[in-house]
């Protein structure tokens, strides 16, 4: 058995079941292990590999090597300063003496990695490369390039890669990326046109907390192009390799940096990482012209197809409530609704239904839970 599965108390029937598991497993890799030594694939590795933990998996999937022992080392900590921290660690040259480009490259993919326990494929294809380009006045600042299978990692994990990536530029002794206005205006322009011809943002977020964010990032956001549509005001911009929409770019500042500033503030708070106090400032003239706090609207209303049930309009009084319950039938991106709730509901409400919720705005399937 695993090493990590023998330290677990459990019933006989418990390790026989898992000891017969792991047995028929490392059966059907050595088929596999096999079949690829013949020469007849590309690789004459098996793709999928065993690990037995989180920190094995990360190590397996990203890399550095000794990031396992270290991580296991740090299993109390919280899964973001663990990030943080080893983010830093790997720029310092704990685990090997790498060049700047490749450490901070090495660095931020990891980091991801970390706080997506290592499911998702955003740090490796959602972040195509990692440059040090050059400011105006000759100093040295961090590029991250962004692409659509970064958004797997959820907005704020999206909006965290780029505090990642200040930290790590730090810990390099690199510059602050000194954004032209060109460039700046041809970010807002992408984000209108994006909304225009490909779909909205989970945040609508207005031109001057667009302008205030670019100003204020200290590490360029830019990507590959995503999407065929092309700018037509800001084109050409120096240090932007494309005139098309950078989709990957657009999803991180948009829904993760400024959509979610308020949360994104308190993380940087709780863990101490200084210099992104601007994120205060976000949605402030809004409210100041309001002059009172507005509430929070299900935007995805807006975008409901015909014939789509509405079960509640947001904020509605008696309208359909759900209690968020966690169980071991809901898994992931799911709820728990109570089996009488879909009797009540005509059992218009089964297994495996999809419901769009006002509150947080994500889409999650039905599972039926009897203990909430």
């Amino acid at each position: 058995m695993s090493p990590n599965l023998i330290d677990v108390e459990m019933p006989p029937h418990y390790k026989e079941y898992f000891t017969e598991l792991e047995n028929k497993l490392n059966k059907l890799y050595k088929i596999a292990e096999d079949a690829r030594a013949k020469g007849l694939d590309a690789s004459l590795e098996v793709d999928s590999k065993i690990t037995t933990d989180i920190a094995e998996r990360i190590e397996k999937l990203i890399g550095p090597p000794g990031i396992t022992e270290r991580m296991r080392e740090l299993v109390e900590m919280d899964r973001r300063e663990m990030s943080f921290k080893i983010a830093r660690e790997i720029a310092l040259g704990r685990f090997g003496v790498m060049e700047k480009e490749e450490a901070a490259d090495q660095a931020i993919r990891t980091a991801l990695a970390i706080m997506t326990e290592g499911v998702t494929i955003a740090p490796i294809e959602g972040i195509p490369e990692i440059k040090i380009k050059q400011n105006p006045d000759k100093t040295k600042f961090l590029s991250v390039y962004l692409a659509g299978p970064i958004r797997p990692a959820g907005g704020t994990a999206q909006a965290l890669t780029l505090v990642i990536a200040d930290v790590v530029r730090r810990a390099l002794n690199i510059d602050k990326w000194q954004p032209s206005e060109d460039a700046v205006n041809r970010f807002i322009e992408e984000v209108r046109l994006y909304e225009r011809s490909v779909r909205r943002f989970q945040y609508h977020v207005t031109d001057e907390d667009l302008e205030l964010a670019m100003k204020a990032l200290p590490v360029e956001p830019t990507g590959v192009s995503t999407d065929p549509y092309e700018v037509s005001n800001y084109r050409d911009v120096t240090g932007i390799e494309t005139n098309r929409l950078r989709g990957g770019a657009l999803i991180v500042v948009v829904d993760g940096v400024v959509g979610r500033a308020r949360k994104l503030i308190g993380i940087c708070e709780k863990i101490g990482i200084e210099g992104w106090e601007w994120l205060n400032k976000m949605g402030q003239k809004k409210t100041e012209e309001n002059g009172e706090k507005k509430k929070p609207t299900a935007q995805f209303m807006e975008e409901i197809i015909v014939g789509r049930p509405v079960f509640s309009f947001p904020n509605a009084e008696g309208g359909f409530r759900l209690r968020y319950g966690r169980s071991r039938t809901t898994g992931l991106a799911a709820c728990g609704v109570h089996p009488a709730t879909m009797i009540t509901l005509n059992k218009f409400m089964n297994t495996g239904l999809q419901l769009r919720v006002e509150l947080p705005g994500k889409s999650a399937a039905v599972c039926p839970v009897d203990i909430i």
